[in-house]
């Protein structure tokens, strides 16, 4: 273990004291093409890397976290996964934590690699968690797992998400009669085991969709004994308000860090307007992740 190592604090623990100080909300850098034209920038490195940096001077240190997302970076190249390194390094500087977009799942050697890629202390691509996919199963994710747990690092695992494909894997029942999306959310409760023993909230999140409605109760997810944090696209102004995020996650509202994403983007170039309405992303989430 590191001296780094050492010194970091769980990524549970982190990501609760940012939440308290700066609001449940999570801003996504997420530079598609459409996107950096409206800003008036290129979709080229040089628009990449002004559209990421813009972001981080008018947000570091004012929001809970930013969530690159890697394929959007990824599309550019080594030169884009280059401007990828220097936002995580950049999101470090600002003392704002990052969230990696990559939602990567594989088995092995292969998952062991990826875990070395956006985990592993000193890996340029290694911020303070990583979004990743179960469904090669839970247990191909223990590298990750072991990884994150060992430097501090989270992960947000996809559990319940709003798109109408995933519901033919999540809202699938497997042999023991439990849905898919139970099973996952199960298994990072018991990850967190330890931590809901200490009072603290977990490392080992999900990912769940602010827009589900009564899924999660319906297909036996019991969110709030999972004691991590819960990555939530769609709230507020992308659609989900206080009565639709209490039916999704009911008494585990207080995990939920709200993800935006375009409704904060679509502010720029502005640094005085992505901060206005980043606030105000902030200001709806907490009023409705509290009602």
């Amino acid at each position: 273990m590191s001296d780094m190592t050492r010194e970091r604090a769980p990524f549970g623990a982190r990501l609760a004291h940012a939440m308290n100080e700066h609001g449940p909300l999570c801003v996504g850098i997420d530079p598609h093409a459409g996107l950096l034209n409206a800003w008036g920038l290129n979709d080229d490195i040089a628009g990449l890397r002004a559209f990421s940096f813009t972001l981080i001077e008018a947000l570091g240190g004012k929001v809970a976290a930013f969530k690159p997302q890697s394929a959007l970076f990824e599309r550019h190249g080594s030169r884009g996964m280059g401007v990828l390194e220097e936002v995580i390094a950049a999101s470090r500087e600002a003392q704002t934590l990052c969230i990696v977009d990559a939602k990567r799942g594989d088995i092995g050697s292969t998952m062991a690699g990826y875990a070395d890629a956006f985990l592993a202390d000193g890996a340029p691509l290694a911020g303070d968690a990583l979004t990743v996919s179960p469904y090669l199963g839970f247990g191909s994710l223990t590298p990750a797992v072991e990884a994150a747990v060992e430097t501090g690092r989270g992960l947000f695992v996809l559990c319940l998400t709003s798109n109408p494909e995933g519901k033919q894997v999540q809202h699938a029942t497997a042999a023991n009669g439990h849905t898919v999306a139970a099973e996952i959310a199960a298994a990072a409760a018991q990850l967190n085991e330890s931590d809901k023993v200490a009072g603290q909230l977990g490392s080992i999140g999900l990912v769940v969709g602010a827009t589900i409605g009564d899924a999660a109760r319906t297909l036996g997810v019991d969110l709030h004994a999972v004691n991590g944090p819960l990555l939530a696209p769609g709230v507020g102004a992308q659609g989900a308000g206080a009565q639709e995020l209490h039916d999704v996650f009911g008494q585990a509202r207080a995990a939920v860090l709200a993800s935006s994403s375009r409704g904060v983007l679509n502010a720029g170039p502005s640094v005085e307007a992505l901060q206005k309405a980043a606030f105000q992303a902030a200001d709806e989430a907490r009023i409705a992740l509290r009602a």
